[in-house]
């Protein structure tokens, strides 16, 4: 018996659709998975071309081209050097200027930028002296950097021990304690840059690995939970800080760290010894930095939209493969101004290329009472310090001494290894 016509082509139009919405669930899901999968290889992005005196020659991208100082990293991450200004430019070569070499030689062959410039652990890329702790969180030990205030280091930032230590102003009243949180898949030494300033004025840091980092522990589905998750491992480092005396906290972070710190300022009751928070680059609005990859590696925005809402779903998050659910709702922080309860220092370029500026705008818009807002120019992705770092460390030193330059009570003991 031959079925009628219509039947037929209704059948096949409801499996086309059928197939349709498949694919298109399938495609949101791999967006977001991508999302929240951590990056275990990085590969090498660009080539040294020439080796002089004080000068190197390399492939022009994107990132080779901007002014201000930079790490490279050679032989598969072995070697690495710095650059400072670029000294001329050609369509296919830079030449900027060599400023120092810390590991391995430099020749001609594959290489990969180094936003931070620093490399190492802070007493070797920085001089700066430091333990290597294990804090304790419910996913496992987290590896963490200690650096004491005060010390024998250098702390001017260059790494080659002729500075005094000491700021201009002195430093700030002791018992306040700095967390430096990375970004979404960075390592700690993104903070490396920010350690002299803080030290300079007398602030003990911690700098720990979080969850699904590449050193740290693994949650059970190895994946990012883009803040909602990992501000648990800041409260840790925040509750070890303060058993070791510290009285309050300051709380530093780039990109993907700004967004774990805004849900450790929400979420946890130890939010309440937090006196500000500085944000370099920082997502604010998840919807709104997503939006702008999807675009960016040609996959429709509303596509992109539902992979999102999957994170969210408790059954499309099993498709992704996230721990739990995760509600990018309660991470926008433009929709949520009026519930920031903390000072705030915002730095971020307008020539940000993976996390564009706009909700940082709009948020400070929001509440010039509690957000103090350093927009610049040049810089792409979290590098504002590469491009000016006198003007970076001059906006945290002044934010933080106009927030607190106030005693916080009795000072911090010597911190978790008993020594100065």
């Amino acid at each position: 018996m031959r079925a009628p016509r219509g039947a037929v082509v209704g059948a096949v139009s409801t499996a086309a659709l059928a197939l349709g919405a498949a694919a298109a669930t399938g495609v949101a899901a791999a967006f977001a998975r991508a999302v929240v999968t951590p990056t275990r290889h990085k590969p090498d992005d660009l080539e040294v071309l020439q080796v002089g005196p004080r000068r190197v020659v390399l492939t022009v991208t994107p990132d080779t081209v901007v002014p201000g100082r930079y790490g490279v990293w050679t032989e598969a991450g072995r070697g690495h050097f710095r650059v400072g200004d670029v000294l001329s430019v050609t369509a296919e070569r830079v030449t900027r200027e060599l400023l120092g070499v810390d590991a391995g030689r430099v020749v001609p062959g594959p290489a990969r930028w180094n936003q931070y410039f620093f490399a190492g652990a802070p007493a070797g890329a920085l001089g700066l002296p430091h333990e290597d702790l294990r804090v304790p969180s419910e996913v496992g030990d987290l590896p963490c950097w200690f650096v004491p205030a005060g010390g024998d280091g250098d702390g001017d930032g260059d790494g080659d021990g002729d500075g005094d230590g000491s700021g201009d102003a002195g430093a700030l009243p002791p018992g306040t304690w700095a967390l430096l949180v990375h970004g979404r898949g960075a390592t700690r030494e993104e903070a490396l840059r920010a350690l002299p300033v803080l030290h300079r004025l007398g602030l003990p840091c911690l700098v720990p690995a979080y969850r699904n980092d590449a050193d740290g522990p693994s949650s059970p589905a190895r994946r990012y939970g883009l803040g909602d998750t990992e501000w648990q491992d800041v409260e840790a480092v925040a509750r070890y800080a303060l058993d070791a005396g510290a009285r309050r906290l300051v709380v530093v972070g780039w990109s993907m760290g700004g967004a774990i710190l805004l849900q450790f300022a929400a979420r946890s009751p130890l939010a309440e010894r937090v006196a500000a928070l500085v944000l370099d680059g920082p997502v604010v609005d998840w919807y709104d930095v997503l939006d702008h990859q999807a675009r960016r590696y040609g996959v429709p925005v509303q596509l992109g939209r539902y992979g999102l809402r999957l994170l969210a779903h408790p059954l499309g998050r099993r498709l992704v493969g996230v721990d739990g659910p995760v509600d990018l709702r309660l991470m926008d922080w433009v929709r949520r101004a009026e519930e920031l309860v903390l000072p705030v220092l915002l730095l971020h370029s307008d020539d940000d290329d993976y996390v564009p500026s706009g909700p940082s705008q709009r948020l400070a818009a929001a509440r010039p009472d509690l957000v103090t807002y350093v927009p610049s120019e040049r810089a792409r992705h979290t590098k504002e310090w590469n491009v000016d770092p006198e003007r970076w460390e001059a906006a945290v030193e002044g934010f933080l001494r106009e927030h607190l330059g106030d005693d916080p009570g009795p000072g911090a003991g010597p911190g978790p290894g008993g020594g100065a």
